[in-house]
């Protein structure tokens, strides 16, 4: 498969080496131009070109840059055929990307994506660490082999990148539409906490989407005060723990708001 990668952060840069591993012909760009990843290209078994030379007869392409970012991609997508599948990769952050009203307010990030560049776009692997990405694949049936979500609207587009998430040594999760995929966002159980298929399952029916950004922005708060000191293992911890808070908190918020139903009946 020709696979176009924009973005070569750590990200971009784990998927171009596993899918040129397993004998996909990939092509990575990114802003600056190819001559910045030349070395890195050539490390993972890539192509480095520009932006516009990575898309030509691209059958997917894999968008991994920063949120904000994607404005800037708008032309990019004139002359590509509307069936290449198109992956996303991203978060939003806001103290990193600025504030962005319309997902602020609630619109999932990647029909924010799509809209941006003009195609709807599958989301993928956005809700795994680099490292999750890079270390912890296995392969197909492995005992606890961990599971990725993934959502779109397009069925074979959403086929191609659940083929891909699997090279990539990871279960996959059907998460439902883009306007389910908020269910994958930061500060949701399902992000970045390394489970099981069933369990992420079980992550994705319990996302409380009014309390996403609250829980998004009060773990990025923990996570700098640390100075990059927290190992992998105690970031996904700490992850998973603030959906166990999560779901006591709503819980107990249940069990109140019956309480005082029934007071009121008295």
């Amino acid at each position: 498969m020709k696979i176009a990668i924009i973005g070569a952060g750590n990200i971009g840069a784990t998927l171009a080496r596993t899918f040129a591993a397993s004998g996909h012909e990939v092509k990575l760009a990114n802003s600056k131009g190819p001559h910045t990843i030349r070395d890195l290209a050539l490390d993972v078994g890539a192509a480095a070109e520009t932006k516009e030379d990575a898309v030509q007869g691209a059958e997917v392409i894999i968008l991994s840059i920063p949120f904000a970012k994607y404005p800037d991609l708008a032309s990019l997508f004139k002359e590509v055929p509307a069936n290449v599948t198109v992956i996303d990769t991203s978060n939003y952050y806001p103290f990193r990307d600025g504030s962005i009203g319309e997902v602020d307010g609630g619109k999932p990030e990647s029909v924010w994506v799509g809209e941006q560049i003009g195609r709807p776009a599958v989301k993928a692997w956005n809700a795994v660490l680099a490292a999750t990405l890079a270390e912890r694949g296995q392969p197909k049936g492995a005992s606890g082999r961990i599971a990725v979500p993934v959502a779109g609207d397009d069925g074979k587009a959403k086929a191609i990148a659940i083929q891909l998430i699997e090279v990539t040594g990871f279960d996959v999760v059907d998460a439902g539409s883009l306007s389910d995929s908020w269910r994958q966002q930061p500060g949701s159980p399902a992000y970045c906490t390394e489970l099981t298929a069933d369990e992420l399952k079980s992550a994705l029916q319990s996302a409380k989407r009014s309390r996403a950004a609250g829980n998004r922005d009060a773990l990025l708060r923990e996570f700098m005060a640390a100075g990059g000191k927290l190992s992998h293992g105690e970031i996904v911890a700490r992850n998973r723990a603030d959906c166990v808070i999560t779901e006591t908190y709503d819980r107990q918020w249940s069990r109140n708001r019956r309480s005082d139903r029934w007071g009121e009946k008295q």
